[in-house]
């Protein structure tokens, strides 16, 4: 076990060099007219859905991470196999950004997703593992569909790229909105815990 404010600094600082990578691909227009603005329209679209997945990942990361009080070995190398699949979200941001509708971007960015979402549901689970089977955590996340459902949309949101690109990009649109909506299981467990003690 160690302490989880080295974890969490980590992923703060990776998390805010996604993004940094991300804005500076933003490239000004070529011209200086509004006309100009349709040049980077696809860039920043690719932008804008990315940067609302990692302001999401980050939210859910720090409350998630806020229920600890340790780290054992299993969830560090869970939160580093999640943050190497959000390091490659400029990347693929880029790439799509550059060739929106293609299908090859397209299915990379709903691959990278899928992982984002697999990697971050296996850290999840290392933490309900370690806060205990008895754990009020534990009993508010249940078989946690909604957690789920996301792999499951991310992957079909992927398949459907190969065909459908803007079937793609509307599954993926559908399950940031979703996620934006903020997950009232943490906060009751915040509630609980401040009258039942914290996880170890």
């Amino acid at each position: 076990m160690m302490p989880k404010s080295r974890m969490e600094v980590f992923s703060d600082g990776v998390l805010a060099i996604v993004i940094t990578i991300m804005v500076l691909e933003l490239h000004e227009p070529t011209g200086a007219s509004f006309a100009a603005l349709k040049q980077v329209a696809p860039t920043f679209v690719a932008y804008l859905l990315s940067y609302a997945y990692v302001g999401i990942y980050w939210n859910n990361h720090h409350h998630l991470v806020a229920a600890l009080k340790q780290a054992s070995g299993e969830i560090l190398w869970a939160n580093l196999f999640w943050i190497f699949w959000m390091s490659l979200m400029p990347w693929a941001t880029q790439w799509l950004g550059s060739h929106l509708f293609a299908t090859a971007p397209t299915v990379v960015y709903g691959g990278v997703l899928l992982m984002c979402s697999l990697s971050y549901y296996l850290l999840q689970t290392a933490v309900l593992r370690q806060a205990g089977r008895d754990s009020a955590l534990v009993a508010l996340f249940g078989r946690d569909l909604k957690g789920k459902l996301s792999v499951a949309t991310y992957l079909l949101a992927t398949l459907s790229g190969f065909g459908w690109p803007a079937v793609s990009y509307l599954l993926l649109t559908i399950m940031a909105v979703v996620w934006l909506i903020p997950d009232t299981r943490i906060e009751r467990f915040y509630q609980q815990r401040a009258t039942q003690g914290s996880v170890k």
